[in-house]
């Protein structure tokens, strides 16, 4: 895949190539549950370097379970690279469900705090801005604003875009995370 620095963030060139076998690349979430103790998520990356797949995001916190983290991977792959990384977190000791949700309904968020330099003369319009795509502003200073914002990543991308011309002074992405959605959940069948 061809990728150049486009206005601060990578951009494809080509469009998605065919992986090795000739099938599709493209994005797959999986979702791991695993145990909560030390060191776990540093061999869930260490797998990742290991075998050289590409982590696009990762999101890790507490499940409804006590002891037991869930673990949102976003990965670009075919087919073959994705059930090859299944096998790999299953091979982990501390990792009891792997599930790719890609194909399933499921309710996708991330969250967003973005700083942005606010010059009086244009708070006004960087509130309708903010109104608009249902985010807050969560801190002002003399000379910036910081904004919350959760929803898909193309919401997200879309007010990042409209905010770029005031400039980016910093900016946290959570990456993405997800959920089946309706009676499907962590406590189901594993894939």
């Amino acid at each position: 895949m061809s990728m150049a620095l486009q206005g601060g963030e990578w951009a494809d060139e080509s469009g998605p190539e065919p992986g090795k076998n000739g099938s599709p690349l493209s994005r797959r979430t999986l979702v791991a549950l695993m145990e909560d103790r030390p060191g776990v998520l540093s061999r869930v990356a260490n797998l990742f370097r290991r075998r050289n797949y590409n982590i696009e995001s990762l999101s890790v916190g507490h499940s409804e379970t006590p002891g037991i983290s869930r673990m949102t991977v976003v990965v670009c792959g075919d087919d073959a690279v994705v059930e090859q990384v299944t096998k790999q977190l299953y091979k982990l000791i501390n990792v009891t469900k792997v599930t790719d949700v890609s194909d399933d309904a499921t309710v996708v968020r991330e969250l967003a705090l973005i700083k942005v330099h606010a010059a009086p003369a244009n708070r006004l319009e960087i509130k309708q801005l903010t109104d608009i795509f249902r985010a807050q502003i969560i801190d002002i200073s003399r000379d910036s604003m910081t904004i919350e914002i959760t929803g898909t990543e193309d919401k997200v991308d879309s007010l990042v875009s409209m905010l770029r011309p005031f400039g980016i002074k910093e900016m946290a992405r959570t990456g993405r995370v997800a959920m089946v959605r309706g009676a499907g959940g962590s406590n189901g069948a594993s894939a």
